[in-house]
């Protein structure tokens, strides 16, 4: 199953050279069943990429968080067998938790397919809806646009083996 895991270009790093992402358990994204039926569609592709977009939003809290981390969202695509997967069906019908699954072991690296991140052009934006984003979450709309802001920007796709050169 390929699960989308958020992080940031420290924890990237830190995974590099562990050649692991944990400690676990690790949250993910993933074409779960309330995304499935969220999204209303069955193309894998489109849904992949929705769980893709909602591993990006946990990515920036994580900048929110990580004052010290570079401001570029991080979304490490990874393979894992079915049964490392878990998913609670109840929490699936929250909005918000929307193609999130746990990971009960760390990743190995090797397991990694990809790396999606932001280009440099997006910091200003994405720094900005990182520290607009608990006012977002209070309900404040001109924070909201704020954030959303920072989804205008695609990940950019990276294969494994430039993983040295975007930690640099």
């Amino acid at each position: 199953m390929r699960v989308y895991i958020p992080t940031t270009l420290s924890g990237l790093a830190e995974a590099h050279k562990a050649g692991e992402l944990g400690p676990a358990p690790l949250d993910a994204y993933a074409v779960t069943p309330s995304l499935r039926e969220w999204y209303v569609s069955d193309d894998i592709e489109e849904l992949e990429y929705a769980a893709l977009t909602r591993a990006a939003q946990a990515s920036l809290r994580l900048l929110a968080v990580n004052l010290d981390a570079p401001r570029r969202r991080i979304v490490l695509a990874v393979d894992v067998p079915d049964a490392a997967v878990a998913f609670d069906p109840d929490r699936g019908l929250d909005a918000a938790a929307l193609g999130e699954v746990r990971l009960a072991a760390a990743v190995s690296m090797n397991d990694a397919a990809a790396v999606h991140l932001d280009a440099t052009d997006a910091e200003p934006d994405v720094t900005a809806a990182a520290l607009a984003l608990g006012a977002a979450d209070a309900g404040d709309d001109d924070a909201q646009f704020t954030v959303d802001g920072a989804e205008d920007h695609e990940l950019l796709w990276f294969a494994t083996q430039e993983i040295p050169n975007l930690i640099g």
